[in-house]
């Protein structure tokens, strides 16, 4: 990330924290959607609770990519484990 110093006889050693302001906000945003987007997975995990549903979810998970189906099962590892 590049610092941008403003022009101007009064800011001529300024430096914009702009840039830097607004990157940060982006990461903020970013983090929370990922954050709220595994809570809603986390849910909806749940919701698979009976034998036969762990099954379908094992089944499912099987066919997935294998790297997502791995945090998936972290998931439901350290939701049983909570």
């Amino acid at each position: 990330m590049k610092l941008a110093a403003q022009k101007g006889p009064a800011m001529s050693h300024r430096i914009s924290f702009s840039p830097i302001l607004a990157a940060a906000r982006e990461d903020l945003r970013s983090r929370r959607a990922s954050r709220a987007a595994r809570m809603t997975l986390v849910r909806e995990l749940a919701s698979y609770s009976t034998p036969a549903d762990q099954i379908e979810l094992d089944a499912i998970l099987d066919r997935a990519d294998p790297d997502a189906a791995d945090e998936v099962r972290q998931l439901i590892h350290r939701s049983l484990a909570a």
